[in-house]
């Protein structure tokens, strides 16, 4: 059945530019669409002609039947007063009327009417109260806060004094009370954490109705859409795969395209110099040539249906590294902050050394963007003390970036961050990060969030630098810029320090993640996929936990409580004794590799050397599981 039908839309804003152009495409009941898409290529102007906020200049559109639509990217004005509580319940209104309705039939029927057809009408509201899940409105509404993290304390605040990301939450938890059979989510992921993505993955894929997902994260796609419709040129490519075949398919498609091209150019060459030397021949005196000629040209024009396939334009920028001469990037000692009465964290105490690459992540209010804003003197610790290295050099890029000169251009603006900075010359910079001709010329304060990123970074990158920091560098940006990015970093080689919830990002540079819950934070010392085995462990793990234990020393020792710090030292400890496990096997297979090598010298040799690094390795975390025991244990 088909649930939703696009004939031939054609939308534009001005008369230069159509951003649809003859877009035709249909979404059957129950698939899962990721529609992609450059930003700017019409796909939030696409959900708004589907919702009915915007009427297409040609073609139409054909919801199915009774089918109800929802849309994330709406933020509903609600009147002055209501909660957070009160707004997630308005999904419930088709269930207050059914309530109000039977209500007024029972009052009928104490009164002592007694018309079977009454009855029967009560009846029926009954039933389909109960299946719209009229009894357990309470737990519905407790099951979708906690998993999109609406905490208790959210739910009794007032709707108008949430941040954007945390009305789209609630605005979210609201659509999916509502039991839409349509859900349009338009880049769903922006201002989730990765516990709220992840439940949001899990909600999407048992999801009973139809899916289409605007989204630039690439781990989210992966996950949910089954199929990929792609807007370019205001017109639509299909894919029947998730992200990873997406990508795969669209490259071999251009090559494919690329071939037919060149092979078609090839022959029209061939053809071009045939009909010249025909012409050529004719005009010296064979008459009979130039009808040949004709036809052969007739022939070249009919042959030109192919166009020369093109790539978006690849950002060509890295950073600038400066050399880091010492140990110490960063020493967190003792570090405390609270706002009023909210308490973020303290007694954290942590170093970054040289080269290292730390993700910072955690739930959203947990503290990550102050404690970034601490390590850059914006804000300031209640207690302990935050030192970078002497030759620390470091950039930031913010979450929310402003400019000092909102109302300036963009040369402008370059031109003040970078003093003696001619105009062609910023603008040579500006254009290697894609900002050209009469782009540079608007104010910065008409620039979308990703356009703003990417100034930004322009202005980042001519710095010489050893510590970058970023906050959310990949939010508002489309994956062509997140994979412009990704090589900027992935090519920079001092130390990094981020805050994301992109997995995809994560996953590619994080060598160690610092995971800030419940007011501390715990270090891993590992990728992330490493760190998502650990948790499953720990997940998996019975709550009366234990304490390491040797062979000789095999009875149960349950942990004291203690304060966070111990708690903290607790989770290093579950690290460590992993770490030891895994250090202890492969000492065990090197002496059953030496016992095997026992007759070749220089490979017995060269094993010798490898086990005593790897027994001074291990000696070493016998050592910090004695110190992280012991302040476990206070």
């Amino acid at each position: 059945m088909i649930e939703i039908q696009c004939e031939g839309l054609v939308k534009s804003f001005d008369l230069e530019k159509k951003i649809l152009d003859g877009l035709t495409f249909q979404v059957d009941q129950g698939e899962r669409v990721g529609l992609l898409g450059r930003n700017g290529a019409g796909k939030t102007t696409l959900f708004r002609i589907l919702t009915g906020e915007l009427e297409p200049d040609e073609g139409q559109v054909v919801i199915g039947s009774g089918r109800r639509i929802g849309l994330i990217s709406q933020i509903p004005v609600y009147p002055e007063g209501y909660t957070v509580e009160g707004v997630l319940r308005t999904a419930f209104e088709r269930l207050h009327d059914l309530s109000n309705e039977m209500e007024s039939l029972a009052a009928r029927m104490a009164a002592g009417e007694s018309d079977p057809a009454i009855l029967r009408r009560y009846g029926a509201l009954n039933e389909k109260f109960e299946a719209f899940g009229g009894y357990d409105t309470d737990v519905a509404v407790n099951k979708i806060a906690n998993g999109l993290s609406i905490s208790k304390e959210m739910r009794s605040q007032l709707f108008d004094s949430l941040s954007g990301g945390e009305k789209t939450r609630v605005n979210l938890g609201r659509l999916i009370l509502e039991d839409t059979d349509i859900l349009l989510l338009d880049e769903p992921t922006n201002h989730l954490d990765l516990h709220a993505t992840e439940w949001l993955e899990e909600y999407i894929r048992t999801f009973k109705g139809t899916v289409v997902a605007i989204s630039h994260d690439r781990y989210f796609l992966d996950r949910v859409v089954t199929r990929v419709v792609e807007i370019a040129d205001g017109r639509a490519e299909f894919y029947s795969g998730n992200y990873s075949f997406y990508a795969v398919e669209k490259e071999r498609r251009f090559q494919e395209r690329m071939k037919q091209y060149q092979k078609e150019q090839a022959k029209i060459s061939q053809l071009t110099e045939a009909a010249e030397k025909l012409r050529l021949w004719a005009f010296m005196g064979n008459d009979a040539l130039y009808k040949r000629a004709f036809s052969m040209e007739k022939r070249i024009e009919r042959m030109r249906t192919t166009d020369k396939p093109t790539k978006a334009r690849k950002m060509d920028a890295r950073f600038n590294s400066s050399e880091f001469r010492g140990d110490e990037v960063l020493v967190l000692r003792n570090v405390a902050k609270s706002f009023a009465d909210k308490h973020l964290f303290d007694g954290i105490s942590l170093k970054i050394e040289g080269g290292e690459r730390v993700a910072l992540i955690g739930d959203n209010g947990t503290g990550k963007s102050t404690l970034i804003k601490m390590i850059m003197d914006e804000e300031y610790p209640d207690d302990g003390r935050i030192k970078l290295g002497p030759s620390v050099k470091s950039a930031y890029l913010p979450q929310v970036i402003h400019f000092d000169h909102p109302d300036w251009n963009l040369v402008e603006n370059m031109m003040a961050a970078k003093r003696g900075l001619s105009a062609q010359s910023a603008r040579n910079r500006l254009a290697a990060y894609d900002f050209r001709g009469e782009d540079v010329l608007k104010p910065v304060s008409v620039l979308s969030g990703g356009e703003m990123s990417r100034l930004r970074l322009c202005m980042l990158m001519d710095d010489e630098i050893n510590f970058l920091i970023l906050d959310e560098p990949t939010n508002h940006l489309d994956i062509d810029s997140r994979e412009w990015i990704e090589e900027a970093v992935e090519s920079y080689d001092g130390a990094l320090l981020f805050v994301s919830h992109d997995r995809y990002f994560i996953k590619r540079f994080a060598t160690r993640i610092w995971e800030l819950e419940n007011g501390t934070i715990t270090d891993y010392p590992m990728g992330f996929s490493q760190y998502r085995q650990v948790k499953a462990l720990e997940a998996a793990t019975p709550k009366k936990e234990e304490h390491f234990r040797t062979a000789q020393d095999t009875s149960p020792v349950q942990k004291p409580r203690g304060n966070k710090a111990q708690v903290a030292a607790r989770k290093q400890l579950v690290i460590c004794e992993r770490h030891i496990a895994e250090t202890e096997d492969r000492i065990a297979e090197l002496d059953r590799a030496m016992i095997d090598a026992a007759c070749d010298y220089e490979k017995l040799n060269e094993l010798t050397s490898e086990k005593e690094a790897v027994q001074a390795a291990l000696d070493e975390l016998y050592e910090k599981w004695e110190a992280l025991s012991e302040e476990a244990e206070g």
